[in-house]
């Protein structure tokens, strides 16, 4: 007996909070076109505008679903404007959302088979659309479309790769005592999450350095003891920089971007 194949899934990631309906709105234009369609959500609590905590989440989300799954991005402060809507075939699944740089890490690891501006009015919800809700009036329903098998080159325009917008990505460079890198994200708990990958300082003495303050490299929040800071690779694979207990970015006045060092 052959089984029934089951229905991709298409995950959202905004910066629309639990405040509003927005995200229920979402939800209910998805639901419209194919109610059995799965609908995770990856989190609604990226930072007003911020468009590089959204293609950090998105980048570090991605490996744990299904190949053909449709992940909808939307962190969109240029909605209405002159930014490009698109939709993007990669070769274990699909993405949509503004051209704004929102995909930036996950495209610099992948490579894209096909991109669409999402020009076909057919597949959005009205003809014509909000200018301050494109989430619900077009990527919503790109999305169910997409996840119902329409083909990508159906929805609109093909256009090159190479013109995409991209976020400038800080690098981590080689030092002659280990690496320099930058704070790339801070999550809810005040941990702080560096562009060093963890690989760099696997199976090695290590310690992080910020201005004068030199920060032991650990395996577990619990080597340091409570209120102390360590660092440690984090689950997403990255060094990051934590308080036992506390709140790093708070009690050691971290922000985004800033310089660490590594020694190793």
């Amino acid at each position: 007996m052959e089984l029934e194949r089951q229905a991709p899934v298409i995950t959202l990631l905004t910066d629309f909070g639990l405040n509003d309906v927005y995200v229920g709105v979402l939800k209910g234009v998805i639901a419209q076109i194919n109610p059995a369609l799965t609908v995770v959500d990856l989190t609604h609590q990226i930072p007003p505008q911020n468009i590089a905590a959204a293609q950090f989440n998105l980048l570090n989300a991605y490996p744990y679903f299904p190949a053909g799954t449709v992940h909808v991005a939307v962190v969109d402060p240029g909605v209405g404007g002159a930014r490009r809507s698109i939709a993007l075939e990669l070769s274990d699944g699909f993405l949509v959302g503004p051209d704004n740089g929102i995909f930036t890490g996950l495209l610099a690891q992948r490579t894209i088979l096909h991109a669409v501006e999402l020009t076909n009015t057919e597949y959005w919800r009205v003809l014509q659309p909000s200018n301050t809700f494109h989430g619900r009036d077009i990527f919503a329903s790109v999305a169910a479309h997409l996840a119902n098998g329409v083909p990508l080159l159906n929805l609109g325009a093909p256009f090159d790769p190479a013109t995409l917008v991209k976020l400038p990505l800080a690098t981590c460079t080689p030092t002659p005592t280990g690496f320099s890198g930058n704070i790339q994200y801070i999550d809810r708990f005040g941990n702080a999450i560096t562009n060093i990958p963890g690989d760099f300082v696997q199976g090695k003495r290590w310690s992080v350095t910020l201005g004068k303050r030199t920060i032991p490299g650990c395996r577990t929040y619990s080597e340091a003891a409570p209120g102390q800071p360590l660092a440690l690779i984090g689950s997403h694979g990255w060094v990051e920089i934590a308080i036992n207990g506390g709140d790093a970015q708070f009690q050691l006045r971290l922000n985004w971007h800033d310089t660490v060092q590594v020694v190793t």
